[in-house]
C-alpha cells in the first residue's frame, strides 16, 4: 500500500472514531465488544488477552489512554494516565525505553489501537492493544483501582452507549 493512501485510511479512521464517540450514536449497530473492535479496528496494533496480560503483568509498560476523568475513576493497577495523544505523554516517551513491552488500553480498544499507532510511529518496537480493554479486564474478575490505589467496583463507561458493554462493576457515564 503506497504511503499516501494509508495516510488516507488513517484520516478516514480517525474522523469515524471521532464521529463514533461524539455522536455516540455508530455503536449502537454493534452487539458486542467483539463486534465493535472488528468493525472499527484495522489491527494495525496487535491484540493483547487480559487473561496474556494478566500472566505476565510485571512484564508491561501499562498505558491508559483515556481522558484523565475516566483514569480518575479507575484504571488497571500500575497503569500510567498516558493521556488521549502521545504529546500528552511526550516527555516520558522520549525517555521511555523503546524496547520494553507496552501494553495499551482504553474503554474497549479503539482508542487505544489509535495510540499504539502513534508509538509505534514514534519508534516503539512492541505495543500490544488490551483486547477489549478495561471492559473486558473487569468482566473477566480482574482488579481495577481508584486514585489511591484502592480496588474499586467503578468503572468509567466514557458515554451511555458504550455503558452497555460493561457486563461487571458499577457503571460510571461520562457527560457524553
Amino acid at each position: 500500500m503506497k504511503p499516501h493512501s494509508t495516510f488516507k485510511m488513517t484520516i478516514k479512521k480517525h474522523m469515524l472514531v471521532a464521529v463514533m464517540f461524539f455522536m455516540g450514536v455508530a455503536v449502537g449497530e454493534a452487539q458486542s465488544i467483539d463486534d465493535v473492535l472488528k468493525k472499527y479496528n484495522t489491527q494495525s496494533v496487535p491484540y493483547i488477552s487480559v487473561q496474556e496480560l494478566k500472566m505476565n503483568y510485571q512484564d508491561y509498560i501499562i498505558l491508559d489512554t483515556r481522558k484523565l476523568e475516566e483514569f480518575e475513576v479507575s484504571h488497571l493497577p500500575n497503569a500510567i494516565w498516558a493521556g488521549e495523544s502521545l504529546k500528552d505523554w511526550k516527555g516520558l516517551a522520549k525517555t521511555a525505553n523503546k524496547n520494553k513491552p507496552i501494553v495499551v488500553y482504553c474503554t474497549v480498544g479503539v482508542r487505544s489501537e489509535n495510540y499504539g499507532e502513534k508509538l509505534q510511529e514514534a519508534g516503539f518496537s512492541d505495543v500490544k492493544n488490551l483486547y477489549g480493554s478495561i471492559f473486558a479486564w473487569k468482566d473477566a474478575g480482574y482488579e481495577v483501582v481508584d486514585q489511591q490505589g484502592k480496588p474499586t467496583e467503578d468503572v468509567h463507561t466514557y458515554s451511555k452507549a458504550w455503558a452497555k458493554y460493561l457486563k461487571t462493576g458499577n457503571k460510571v457515564t461520562g457527560k457524553n
